[in-house]
């Protein structure tokens, strides 16, 4: 074998010993911050409050959530025959869960939201003093909390599809992936269509590509990308319509 040059193993001896007389300093790399939101689904049987959790790093403007835990509320959904002070007062297990696992100093600054859906939009339309009343309960009990509330609404049809949409994809990996890296790029795959099957009704969402000529939908901005997201509703072709046709269907 070839033996290295002298003067190289001397160079490479005073940088080692350089090196090893030169203090050094651990600089501290400060973890990302991580941050906690609340949103309670109100749905026509049960509400649910789920705890999400994400820190401050985002990926093209989008943050990157997950479920931490969700507490399904012990009541018969906000639109049953329950008094408005009760199904106020029906949220307090759950706020209380709530408090105990989310970091005491970030109580005032995790946002809390609601959003009632398909049975509260009924009840809108055939008993508004009634659904007014439920607001305003929901709402002072959510005040009353350490957290940031955001407000309590009822969601229009189209809105909520799109949240079902985007939820979809989102499990699915469609909006993003990691690389080989670890950093998140576009996925690449397409858009899944979601398709809603209610009691009463069903609901049809899709992605609608840029340059069709597409009806009137919601356009969403989410990880540095622009989707066009139309929703059809197909009213009485729910979950009740299909179980009388399939009891026609054994009478016969």
């Amino acid at each position: 074998r070839e033996l290295l040059p002298p003067w190289l193993v001397i160079i490479a001896g005073l940088t080692g010993i350089v090196l090893l007389c030169v203090s050094t300093k651990d600089v501290p790399i400060t973890p990302p911050r991580t941050k906690y939101g609340i949103v309670l689904d109100a749905g026509p049987s049960r509400t649910i409050l789920f705890i999400y959790q994400w820190t401050t790093t985002k990926a093209n403007k989008t943050g990157v959530i997950r479920e931490c835990s969700s507490c399904p509320v012990q009541d018969l959904g906000i639109s049953s025959g329950e008094s408005p002070q009760e199904v106020g007062k029906s949220l307090e297990q759950c706020l209380n869960r709530a408090q105990e696992e989310i970091p005491a100093e970030q109580h005032s600054q995790t946002p809390l939201y609601l959003g009632a859906t398909a049975s509260t939009r009924q009840l809108n339309l055939t008993n508004l003093t009634r659904a007014d009343s439920l607001l305003a309960a929901l709402t002072a009990a959510l005040k009353s909390s350490p957290f940031d509330f955001q407000g309590a609404q009822i969601l229009s049809s189209p809105d909520e599809e799109a949240f079902n949409w985007v939820a979809v994809n989102y499990v699915l990996e469609n909006f993003f992936k990691y690389d080989w890296r670890g950093q998140l790029v576009p996925s690449g795959k397409g858009m899944a269509g979601v398709l809603t099957v209610g009691r009463t009704s069903a609901q049809l969402t899709f992605k609608v590509e840029e340059g069709n000529q597409a009806p009137k939908g919601v356009r969403l901005q989410l990880y540095g990308q622009t989707h066009n997201v139309y929703t059809h509703h197909c009213p009485c072709h729910g979950t009740d319509q299909l179980r009388s046709r399939l009891l026609s269907v054994l009478i016969q």
